[in-house]
């Protein structure tokens, strides 16, 4: 289920992504605080899983509530949680499932598996096989270091879903244009591209400097020699042989006319990321003077067109030989679902990464958890002491990720429990919860996958914020905050404290 959240300036939010959430909400709870930072941490590192993270630690504290009430020493908890942690640990590596590297197209299936089941959880899930292709695709394409800032996602409001494309090489807004840039041609074969941060327009004197003169013809001379210098800079660039120029910084109407003439495309106020991202694809670097435009620092590409897309003009470069890039153009009605798809590809991208550095999977659903769960509740029956109920509190625990999964899909829990708990007593490892048939299903045959690390770091970063907070036995708070609260605030008790002394 989704969740709308309303900012206080009226700004409205739907998503159901763990970090998102917690990132939105005014936290003010110090021991709260700690379950966002597990969130936040879980989608820095892993990009999924942050909603099981927040779960797991809630349901981690409530289970051992009553221990605590009880009398038992946090101490006692954090060592058997901690002990549990590195069983279930040590569990997850052995049981999952390496995935062979050497076969390309093996190797695509999974990761589209990998990223369909991340995309099930969300908005878009009724699109999810269009949208793992388009992801793993994307990711396909960057090198080995798989950099994340690689890959564009641009919105672009109006049409369906299904007509967002993948652009392999850059994507960007047309920027803001003068006079004279409907006369330049839209599109090129194998143009030559200059990157600049330069101003290529003519500065008012009086914000540069001052210049005392005593005739007009002096006052001629100072304005000549800017246009001088302003057509010097456009006639090196010209000379050069770049078709298509792209600065970061403002291109001036003189410019833009000047460029038109002569048959290329000019593009002010390009966005830095946007820049440098054609230059990955495109090779050349960014030059910050027009004095050396050799053919080395000029980017080079097979198209370069401009397209209509919805109601936006965007610049296309495809064909990049330096290519390893890619823009994701989405569409869609509202913003806040586009934002929405947005966040869900960012998860999948995330996971698909994952899955290609740590080669290692296990089924999802439900199914590694209810695995862990058997297997910590048989060893706790193997160990006495106070540990044996702590280790079996950590595996009743662990059943929160299912649980949730019947409830969110309208299931009732405890009879898929049931089933569950049964299926792997008789040592069906990977039986999770179907979401489609209301029932159980071996998870790893339905190609529900996710990448190992996703679990292990979700189950560390829980247990450490559920040991954390137990091991604090008292919280001490600055007497002053509480006055330095908003006006109105004293006054409004019972009265019974005594009036200050003015």
């Amino acid at each position: 289920m989704d969740k709308l959240m309303v900012d206080s300036r009226g700004k409205a939010t739907i998503s159901n992504d763990g970090a998102t959430i917690l990132k939105l909400l005014d936290v003010v709870h110090p021991a709260a605080k700690t379950l966002v930072d597990i969130a936040r941490s879980q989608d820095a590192e892993v990009g999924d899983g942050t909603t099981s993270v927040t779960l797991l630690a809630a349901e981690f504290l409530k289970q051992l509530k009553s221990y605590v009430e009880e009398g038992l020493h946090p101490q006692t908890i954090i060592r058997a949680f901690r002990t549990a942690t590195g069983l279930a640990i040590k569990k997850i590596k052995e049981i999952s499932v390496t995935v062979k590297k050497d076969n390309i197209q093996e190797q695509r299936e999974l990761l589209e598996k990998c990223a369909a089941t991340a995309l099930n959880s969300k908005l878009i899930a009724g699109q999810k096989e269009f949208f793992s292709k388009m992801v793993v695709e994307a990711v396909m394409s960057l090198d080995e270091l798989l950099p994340l800032k690689m890959i564009g996602i641009k919105k672009v409001q109006g049409g369906a879903l299904e007509e967002s494309q993948l652009v392999s090489g850059v994507a960007f807004k047309k920027t803001f244009s003068y006079a004279g840039f409907e006369m330049q041609p839209k599109r090129y074969d194998t143009p030559k591209i200059a990157l600049l941060n330069v101003e290529l327009e003519l500065k008012a004197e009086k914000d540069n400097a001052e210049v005392r003169v005593k005739n007009v013809e002096d006052y001629q001379a100072i304005v000549d020699a800017e246009w001088d210098i302003l057509y010097d800079k456009l006639e090196k660039i010209y000379k050069s042989g770049a078709k298509v120029v792209l600065s970061k910084l403002p291109i001036g109407d003189v410019a833009t006319q000047y460029f038109a003439d002569r048959d290329l495309f000019c593009a002010g106020r390009v966005q830095e990321e946007d820049l440098k991202r054609t230059m990955m694809a495109c090779g050349g670097s960014i030059q910050t003077s027009v004095g050396a435009m050799t053919d080395d620092v000029l980017g080079q590409c097979e198209l370069f067109e401009e397209v209509q897309v919805g109601g936006e003009r965007y610049n296309f470069f495809k064909g990049c030989p330096k290519a390893r890039t890619c823009t994701i153009i989405l569409r869609g009605g509202a913003e806040q679902f586009m934002e929405e798809t947005e966040r869900s590809l960012h998860d999948a991208i995330m996971i698909v990464r994952r899955a290609i550095k740590n080669d290692s999977i296990v089924a999802g659903g439900g199914a590694i958890e209810m695995e862990l769960s058997k297997y910590l509740r048989d060893y706790s029956r193997t160990i006495p002491g106070k540990q044996q109920l702590l280790i079996g509190a950590y595996a009743k625990a662990l059943e929160i990720i299912p649980r949730q999964l019947c409830d969110n899909a309208g299931f009732d829990a405890t009879n898929i429990l049931n089933k569950l708990r049964a299926k792997h007593a008789q040592g069906g490892m990977w039986y999770g919860v179907d979401v489609n048939n209301e029932d159980i299903a071996d998870n790893y045959v339905a190609c529900v996958w996710e990448p190992a690390i996703v679990r292990i770091n979700a189950l560390t970063a829980a247990s450490e914020a559920a040991c954390l907070i137990l091991s604090v036995d008292e919280t001490i708070k600055n007497p002053r905050s509480s006055m330095d609260g908003p006006p109105g605030g004293a006054g409004r008790g019972r009265g019974r404290g005594r009036p200050h002394a003015h």
